[in-house]
């Protein structure tokens, strides 16, 4: 009986060791697991964080509206947008641009070398348009471009649709404020978009839609700016 008992205390105690052998190199995979797993979450931010690019434009001109005036966009087309006055505090605003946009502002830096090394400025005698300022960022790097006038197709075309980008926004800015304290402006500030669509002088108007679709839902405006409101919102609609 005595042999008996020793021997199957002896399976016991085989069994718990080889119980917590197993726990531990449990234990260590989770482990390894983990800390891989962190490891590649970590390779993948910073990959994702140097694979994402951002670009600046900013111009500057005294006496024109805005006076400064800054959008800042990624290769994701999550942004943001400043224009007011020289002595005006700084106002950002965030927004987002759609794909074909973001891909046309990109493919126009990238035609220009991400502005490496490039004169963008014509030396010609020519009046103040304001100086506008180009800049490229990933990773580590950085480069920017400046220029008052300048006859490379690309930055023209660049410049200009930051420009149209910016037109949407500071409509949308006038509808904002005109819907809270200026109800009366609301039909002349839509006619104005209207026009502005018809000369193709907007860039992803479709940023327009939440405002315009507020004023014509609101009965407290006038009726002309909620039917305005209305068919901009189906010709925005329409076009996408």
């Amino acid at each position: 009986m005595l042999f008996r008992i020793r021997h199957r205390g002896g399976k016991r105690s085989g069994r718990a060791t080889r119980s917590r052998s197993f726990t531990v190199v449990l234990g260590l995979a989770a482990a390894i697991g983990a800390a891989m797993s962190l490891g590649g979450a970590r390779a993948f931010s910073l990959s994702r964080e140097a694979a994402t690019a951002r670009l600046t434009y900013t111009r500057v001109l005294k006496g024109s509206t805005p006076e400064y005036l800054s959008i800042r966009i990624d290769s994701t087309g999550e942004g943001v947008y400043e224009g007011r006055n020289l002595n005006d505090p700084a106002d950002f605003r965030p927004l987002k641009l759609s794909p074909a946009t973001t891909r046309r502002l990109f493919d126009l830096t990238h035609a220009l070398d991400d502005f490496r090394n490039i004169d963008l400025e014509s030396h010609r005698k020519v009046a103040d348009l304001g100086l506008k300022t180009l800049t490229y960022e990933q990773g580590g790097e950085k480069h920017q471009a400046q220029f008052n006038y300048s006859v490379r197709r690309e930055a023209v075309e660049l410049a200009e649709l930051f420009e149209k980008i910016a037109a949407v926004e500071q409509h949308i800015v006038a509808l904002e404020y005109e819907s809270k304290y200026d109800h009366l402006s609301l039909p002349r500030e839509l006619l104005q978009i209207q026009i502005d669509l018809n000369n193709k002088v907007l860039a992803d108007p479709q940023l327009m839609v939440p405002t315009l679709d507020a004023i014509a839902r609101n009965p407290r405006f006038l009726h002309i700016a909620q039917a305005r409101a209305q068919n901009l919102l189906e010709r925005l609609q329409d076009s996408n």
